[in-house]
């Protein structure tokens, strides 16, 4: 599916810097998707390869299989219908956005004469969504899920708007896959979307595909939440500041005789921070001794290996502080 969403985006030069990234696009798309440019314009230094899928579906995957045999991508996104296509690329690090994975009951919504949302290279403008293609497509779902190794699931993420309005499919890739995040956000991958759930996984597969670590920063989950439990100001713009440059985790306090608590603190995690803190709450009350390079905490921490960040006190009074000083260090 293609995007629309008007949003001041942010470019990633180092991102997937000189490597190719396979977009696969959506139901009734093309490779003239605004998603294509998109992706273009967040990652310049990246190539991003997109092609026409055909419509009917046995076309289309021998179509995609092909042009990963030619193309040999560092990373394929596939987002909606480009999605289960995706899933079914296997040996390449994969992120599914939305995918559909029950396409033949997705479609049969959609019965009749179809308008292509963007441009194609055949010129075709129109198509019509007759009993045959559903069962065509519900066919090919059947497909998906086939022989998955160890090794493929953990080359695959899939990411799921909270509010998709059109596809539900996060309980059955929670089946086969470990990693099924949720993010703020309804079926199209927008400008916003990409920007702040999506370039964050991108970074985590490239870092992982270079072998690189980046410097480690904890962050006491009670500064970033006032005593009514709701973010603190400027707490999203550092938190997504800080995650370009190192290795962010949120410590939370281990509460064994009350578990409850622990779900609320991941709960809240998920909620103000979303995909890019999935899997990266810890829970500690020794937290001076966690091996990291920063802690940002709301009270001295002296213990602690590191350099520590004291939240609150006079040199960091405010999230825009701590801002300016990571700035500065820029990744050291």
């Amino acid at each position: 599916m293609a995007q629309n969403e008007t949003y001041v985006i942010k470019q990633y030069p180092d991102l997937m810097a000189g490597k190719k990234i396979m977009y696969v696009h959506g139901f009734a798309s093309s490779a003239q998707s605004g998603t294509v440019t998109m992706l273009r314009t967040l990652m310049p230094e990246a190539t991003i390869v997109a092609r026409d899928i055909p419509l009917h579906p046995e076309e289309g995957i021998q179509m995609l299989r092909q042009m990963c045999e030619e193309e040999q991508p560092d990373l394929i996104i596939g987002t909606s219908m480009g999605g289960m296509y995706t899933e079914m690329l296997k040996g390449y690090d994969r992120i599914l956005v939305n995918p559909a994975f029950e396409m033949g009951e997705t479609m049969s919504k959609f019965t009749g004469k179809q308008v292509f949302q963007n441009p194609r290279q055949d010129g075709v403008q129109e198509f019509i969504v007759t009993k045959g293609l559903i069962k065509e497509y519900q066919e090919m779902t059947t497909h998906c899920f086939a022989d998955i190794s160890d090794e493929e699931r953990g080359r695959v993420i899939g990411l799921f708007g909270d509010e998709d309005p059109i596809v539900h499919t996060f309980g059955l890739f929670s089946e086969h896959y470990p990693t099924a995040i949720h993010f703020h956000g309804e079926h199209r991958l927008t400008d916003k979307v990409a920007m702040h759930y999506l370039i964050p996984i991108i970074r985590y597969m490239d870092d992982r595909q270079e072998g690189r670590e980046r410097p480690v920063v904890y962050i006491d989950i009670e500064t970033l939440r006032d005593g009514y439990g709701k973010a603190t100001a400027s707490m999203h713009k550092a938190y997504e500041r800080i995650i370009e440059n190192y290795n962010v985790y949120v410590l939370a306090p281990s509460c064994t005789n009350n578990p409850s608590a622990m779900t609320d603190d991941i709960a809240w995690v998920e909620q103000y921070l979303s995909a890019p803190a999935w899997g990266r709450v810890i829970f500690s009350n020794a937290r001076q001794l966690q091996y990291g390079d920063y802690l940002i905490a709301s009270a001295p921490q002296p213990e602690f290996m590191g350099t520590v960040i004291e939240w609150g006190s006079d040199e960091f009074k405010t999230w825009e502080e701590i801002i300016v000083f990571f700035d500065r260090l820029g990744g050291q």
